[in-house]
């Protein structure tokens, strides 16, 4: 039998923060680290995404830190600097990683700060010099803020990498190295990561002091593709994408669902298109400011839309409770961005649905695919939005058709002998012949007086 939180050597804060939201006993990857973590042993984890490396991380820098409730804090000399650094690749995933820390360390004054671009500099300069203990950051930022001087790491005691494969593709490497040689008494280091790939092993060699290598992947699961999604591939043509993603948002028991893209053209178009046929679709890409990614991703947790497209930079770190589906609507570049988009399902001991189109130029990259992952999935099945084995086999109730609501009418506008279709278009109000000359005399009376 597993141990429960209130088993191991927690603060009573701790578990009574775990308990509040429903943490009663540790994942697999959480029971494997917890014991060296909080002997502050430095710690590479290894898991496939949604496993529950947050809290792998969070609960033992919380147990180290020391707070303004705490008793120590009376004697504590470098009060409100930040003793906790905490860096991660993308902002949707330094919000998320900050709410969690938040939840559990509120409960003793422990403040927690995000720190990420898209946002103005001002708040997060402000929150630093009024005091924080915990810092959460792009690495990008992180370093403007240090060269101003704002951001102290001076005083950082425990440091954790969150997605550093992830870093590594971002080309944030360097960033990484800088900030660690910034943190001069760091006692504890932890990366967290989904793949192990040749640099990361090779900055955890120079950073880390005798690591202990903590991988909770089954050899039968090397690629770290969830078990429990069940997995469809289909040969699509692109004019007939739309229609076939619009038969599938109508499966039986689909719930919230992510719509992968690989560009922000497609994400955009697509949302779009699914909004005019009825759905309650939003979108997250490069192009929108940090606000409107903020506003698409609370709107999407809280129901307001049960469809999220989204490019790339939403398929590491989102963790949203329930997604039934996940549908690739352009094949993945390769078989890590695949196993990331697919891992936003099927999390926390749930099952998943993903679906992936491949169109026939996109056969060779998705065979690459399938060799590496071992999918068994090298043919995928020409299917078309009329095609009866797609209602079938993802439950798609007969008669299905592409739309929610009528299509608005087509209002034909006319021009020199020929017609071009338009929709909602008004006719074009003629002016009045006085108007006309009214405003004619109007010009030419400004000219003059000029």
């Amino acid at each position: 039998m597993s141990l429960t939180f209130a088993e191991l050597p927690l603060r009573p804060e701790t578990i009574e923060a775990l308990h509040a939201h429903g943490f009663i006993a540790p994942f697999a990857i959480q029971e494997m680290v917890l014991p060296i973590a909080l002997g502050d042993g430095d710690v590479i984890g290894q898991a496939k995404t949604g496993t529950g490396k947050t809290l792998a991380f969070g609960i033992p820098v919380i147990e180290r830190v020391i707070a303004p409730q705490d008793p120590e804090w009376a004697d504590f000399e470098t009060k409100g600097m930040p003793q906790v650094l905490i860096v991660v690749p993308t902002r949707e995933l330094c919000t998320q990683v900050t709410r969690d820390i938040e939840e559990l360390a509120s409960n003793r004054g422990i403040r927690t700060l995000a720190v990420y671009g898209g946002r103005a500099f001002e708040p997060q300069i402000e929150a630093l010099q009024a005091g924080v203990e915990i810092v959460v950051g792009t690495p990008g930022r992180l370093l403007d803020l240090s060269r101003q001087g704002q951001l102290k790491l001076k005083e950082v005691s425990r440091l954790v990498l969150d997605e550093a494969d992830e870093m590594l593709d971002l080309g944030f490497l360097p960033d990484v190295e800088k900030i660690l040689a910034n943190t001069p008494k760091r006692t504890q280091t932890m990366l967290f990561s989904a793949t192990m790939p040749g640099d990361i092993i090779a900055l955890a060699r120079r950073f880390m002091n005798q690591p202990i290598h903590i991988r909770t992947q089954d050899s039968e699961d090397e690629g770290a593709v969830v078990s429990r999604i069940e997995q469809h591939v289909l040969r699509a043509h692109a004019m007939d994408k739309i229609e076939m993603l619009a038969r599938i948002l109508q499966a039986d028991g689909r719930g919230p669902t992510i719509v992968f893209c690989r560009t922000k053209r497609t994400c955009q178009k697509t949302a779009d298109d699914l909004l005019e046929r009825g759905f309650r679709a939003d979108t997250i890409h490069g192009d929108l400011g940090q606000g409107a990614r903020e506003k698409a991703l609370g709107d999407f947790k809280a129901g307001k839309s049960d469809v999220l497209v989204a490019t790339d930079v939403a398929a590491r770190g989102i963790d949203i409770e329930g997604i039934t589906h996940v549908i690739n609507y352009q094949c993945p570049e390769d078989e890590k961005t695949y196993v990331h988009r697919i891992g936003r399902t099927a999390r926390a001991g749930a099952d998943g649905i993903a679906v992936t189109f491949v169109d026939w130029d996109e056969l060779a990259r998705w065979k690459m695919i399938n060799q590496v992952l071992e999918l068994g999935l090298a043919e995928p099945e020409e299917t078309y939005s009329s095609s009866p084995h797609l209602f079938e086999v993802l439950n798609i109730p007969t008669g299905s058709t592409g739309r929610m609501v009528k299509a608005k009418p087509v209002v034909r506008v006319e021009s020199k002998g020929s017609s071009t279709p338009r929709r909602d278009v008004a006719p074009r109000k003629a002016t009045p012949p006085k108007e006309k000359v009214e405003r004619t005399r109007t010009r030419t009376k400004k000219f003059k007086e000029n």
